[in-house]
């Protein structure tokens, strides 16, 4: 019965709004499919088959109601150069391969590695999101009048006031239509959708890749495989975690990443190009009101219909009204408040989210980007943790020395060299202790260094003691240590 209410609450319990928001974003997903289409190097119709198949898809087998999947320039950038070396045939084969590699993960359960991303990582991925969605526009200016400026100001300016006098339609659709009905009445000379690319009215065919099943085939494919698979995840399972965010809502993520793999096959099978989370509509859909799975199968539904019996009419929507919808998408997509958290946040934090930015910026690669993140927060926090500080004091002839910090590889170092053995035996020291109370051993290297720290009293005629090790430390301690392992040896002689 709960299961039942969940499925009604996801598809009945937001209609008019997610209807709505879903023809927004059937809107929005045009240009930019067909963009993404021309930079991956296949006709235009690809990136629109998989866009609506995607959506559709989606909707139903993904983890995060009111989420956007389509084509994405994420996944565009991956297939260029397969698509260029071997054609469309290899880039669907592909494309269903990393499917296949997605539905694998979500079923070993990838979702528990979002605990490994830091929010500073998550922070600049969205940041430079903004930045890339931004960014990709400006080239719609090139070779422009002033006209494509004003219809930009003019979709920005409804976008921001329309919601003072109503709610309920989505501002960017109002700002679509008006700027459309201007260009066309007024005979506009400007960029419109039919100078990006040609939407013919036809059907999506099935068909399996024609590609020789062969293990040369499966070794020309696999790398791009891969890679899809796993720059659609982190793409998806992020842009999931941040509407979960923006709706104040938890989602599947291991179902999520099943789904991804299921729209991907069914694209591949159609015609489509792989596709992935989209941050941009994603956005567009929640804050136009979307809350459930109806507003994502409205939206590719609706792009399905567009395209089959509106060819015409879309190809006359300016450009300059869709720039201006997604800079608005880029505006709002901004974390603007991370801007003032420098000031505050640790440093640390700070330069986790900037390397994530700058990376992904520069590389136009947003996995790259979230890796080069992940890698720097790893590097900052093992320094952080890796500081190690002996508290020493003498008493007679009696030496206690207190360990405070962790000892695990990076910290080892530093442990060994605050003991001054000889300085203990100059100054008459019989007793040796060593309090663990404020540390945990990590790793071997940890064993080690006390090894080492041993064996050098050993040599002036000291036995230190080891002192309240937690009962994990002691258990790898007494699991590898040799200097228990000689004093065993020596007892038994």
């Amino acid at each position: 019965m709960e299961k039942l209410n969940t499925i009604k609450q996801d598809w009945l319990g937001n209609v008019r709004a997610d209807v709505l928001a879903g023809f927004v974003v059937a809107l929005a997903l045009i240009p930019e499919a067909i963009a993404f289409s021309l930079i991956a190097g296949v006709d235009p119709m690809v990136g629109l088959y998989a866009s609506f198949i995607i959506a559709m898809v989606i909707s139903i087998a993904g983890g995060r109601p009111a989420m956007i999947s389509a084509a994405t320039g994420a996944m565009a950038l991956v297939i260029v150069s397969l698509v260029a070396d071997y054609g469309l045939q290899y880039l669907l084969a592909a494309g269903i391969l990393a499917g296949i590699i997605q539905i694998a993960l979500g079923y070993f359960g990838i979702a528990r590695l979002m605990k490994f991303i830091p929010r500073a990582v998550m922070v600049g991925f969205v940041n430079a999101l903004a930045i890339l969605i931004f960014q990709a526009q400006l080239t719609n200016f090139e070779g422009e009048s002033w006209i494509i400026w004003a219809l930009v100001i003019g979709s920005l300016a409804i976008i921001f006031l329309f919601p003072r006098i109503n709610k309920v339609i989505p501002a960017p659709l109002v700002a679509i239509v008006v700027m459309t009905i201007l260009a066309v009445t007024l005979g506009l000379e400007t960029k419109n959708i039919s100078d990006m690319g040609t939407i013919s009215a036809t059907l999506p065919e099935f068909l399996f890749p024609n590609v020789p099943l062969t293990f040369e085939t499966l070794m020309i494919i696999l790398p791009y495989s891969i890679s899809l698979a796993f720059v659609g995840l982190i793409e998806s399972l992020l842009t999931a975690q941040i509407v979960d965010d923006m709706t104040g809502t938890d989602s599947n993520k291991n179902r999520e990443s099943k789904g991804q793999g299921i729209a991907n096959i069914i694209a591949g099978l159609f015609g489509g190009m792989p596709g992935c989370a989209m941050i941009g509509q994603s956005v567009i859909n929640v804050s136009s009101g979307a809350r459930g799975r109806l507003s994502t199968f409205v939206a590719g539904l609706a792009l399905f219909i567009m395209i089959m019996t509106m060819s015409d009419v879309l190809m006359l929507i300016p450009v300059g009204a869709l720039v201006g919808v997604m800079f608005f998408v880029s505006y709002a997509t901004f974390d603007w408040g991370s801007l003032k958290a420098m000031r505050t946040a640790q440093k640390s934090d700070t330069v986790v989210m900037l390397v994530t930015v700058l990376v992904t910026v520069v590389t136009h690669d947003l996995s790259l980007g979230v890796f080069a993140g992940i890698l720097t927060a790893a590097i900052l926090f093992a320094a952080k943790i890796s500081k190690v500080e002996l508290d020493r004091s003498v008493d007679a002839d009696r030496a206690r020395y207190i360990v405070n910090g962790q000892l695990f590889f990076a910290s080892t170092s530093e442990f060994v060299n605050q003991f001054d053995v000889t300085e203990d035996a100059e100054d008459g020291v019989k007793h040796v202790t060593i309090d663990f109370s404020n540390t945990h051993l990590w790793d071997d290297s940890a064993i080690g260094a006390i090894d080492k720290v041993v064996f050098k009293y050993r040599e002036v005629g000291i036995e230190p003691e080891l002192l309240n090790l937690n009962k994990d430390s002691e258990k790898l301690l007494n699991t590898l240590a040799l200097h228990l392992k000689q004093q065993e040896t020596s007892a038994g002689h």
